[in-house]
């Protein structure tokens, strides 16, 4: 029965969320009780295939927030209520007859994933009598339903479990307790430092070169890092210029453009302590990451673009912006950049993930210099002060 799979599955989840990823563990509920299910059942008007059944009576769902569990494809473990109230949701987006449109949502669907920020998720197919009863597909908002996830719940658990154990192989990054779910990295463009600088009187897209040394970083930049975002935030000015400066260059070397000389020696001084020179779009810096810029649109290389659009950021820019952008632009290179960024900045002990209320404290009064350490968190909370990411 794929209902004893089911078991089997969560108990190869659960041994392995315990030892590895505790926090992401603990979000996980504990067994629903087995009239919600049939109430859910007979609200729905559906029959739960039993592997559903049977996953629920193992855990109901997972809590909402930065640290819950998930499955590979970042759609969150939904409980009786949330697949009740999801379902529902979808429901009032029903595009067509009931068998008659299967690339839409058919009523018969139930969704057991949320994404959560759309309505985006995974599913089961509920119509009893069909070869398809119980199978496993996901909805996206853009392009309706697909199939071909898993035939049952059950062998989706196992595969899940797989990954799992698989680690990084199985696209698993752990850090501070919790799972994260990283895709292949593709391949990248080489550069070559054998390549010609152009002249000064090229017609080359221009850097964006209006950011200041002095600007400070709105909230909403760091929301995504959560606990890493938290303590760019607390830690003082020059422990976020220090790991600035070894982002960037991690980010120079893993996008390859560290092997072009202006790029390299840039990064040298900078980190030397040495001021850089006032940003000019002619100058051999300038010249190379806008020639960098042709190349990645060429060969339509965005990740290349982002790339050197954010050396020029950090070397001519904000520590805080920089040391943000770096990491994030770094996540197409590298799923250890977590881990390094955490590195970068002394390895101190991490907060817990913010909350509204922690950005809300996140403001620096007028008079106080950019760099000096206070009692509340130094980030400019101010709405539009830099746009958005």
């Amino acid at each position: 029965m794929t209902a004893d799979l089911v078991h089997a599955s969560w108990t190869r989840i659960d041994a392995w969320l315990r030892e590895h990823v505790p926090r992401t563990f603990a979000t996980l509920r504990p067994p629903a009780r087995n009239e919600e299910i049939a109430a859910a059942q007979e609200e729905l008007g559906v029959t739960f295939p039993p592997d559903l059944v049977a996953s629920l009576l193992r855990h109901n769902g997972a809590l909402e927030g930065a640290e819950a569990f998930r499955f590979s494809t970042g759609d969150r473990l939904l409980g009786v209520s949330g697949i009740l109230g999801d379902t529902e949701f979808m429901r009032g987006f029903d595009q067509g007859i009931d068998g008659e449109v299967e690339g839409h949502w058919l009523r018969s669907y139930v969704k057991f994933g949320s994404y959560d920020v759309t309505s985006d998720g995974l599913l089961v197919d509920c119509r009893t009598g069909r070869e398809s009863f119980g199978a496993i597909g996901r909805f996206f908002d853009e392009t309706g339903t697909s199939f071909g996830q898993a035939d049952s719940l059950g062998g989706y658990l196992a595969e899940l479990a797989g990954k799992l154990e698989r680690g990084k192989d199985g696209g698993v990054v752990t850090f501070n307790g919790r799972l994260f779910w990283e895709g292949p990295l593709a391949p990248r463009q080489e550069c070559s430092a054998d390549d010609s600088l152009p002249a000064p009187d090229e017609k080359l897209p221009e850097l964006d070169l209006s950011h200041s040394p002095t600007d400070l970083l709105h909230a909403s930049y760091l929301d995504g890092l959560e606990e890493l975002g938290a303590l760019i935030a607390i830690l003082p000015c020059e422990q976020v210029v220090e790991a600035a400066r070894k982002q960037l260059r991690r980010l120079a070397v893993e996008s390859g453009l560290n092997k072009y000389p202006e790029v390299k020696s840039a990064l040298d001084v900078w980190e030397c302590g040495v001021a850089p020179p006032r940003p000019d779009q002619t100058g051999p810096l300038a010249l190379r990451l806008r020639a960098v810029l042709v190349q990645a649109d060429t060969g339509r290389d965005v990740t290349l673009r982002w790339a050197a659009e954010k050396i020029a950021l950090g070397i001519w820019g904000s520590p805080y912006r920089s040391v943000y952008e770096s990491a994030e632009i770094r996540s197409h290179f590298t799923v250890d950049w977590r881990a390094d960024l955490h590195a970068d900045l002394g390895k101190p002990p991490l907060p817990p993930i913010p909350d509204e209320r922690f950005w809300g404290l996140c403001a620096t009064p007028p008079s106080t210099p950019v760099g000096t350490q206070l009692s509340t968190p130094k980030i400019r909370t101010d709405p539009g002060d830099f746009g958005s990411v």
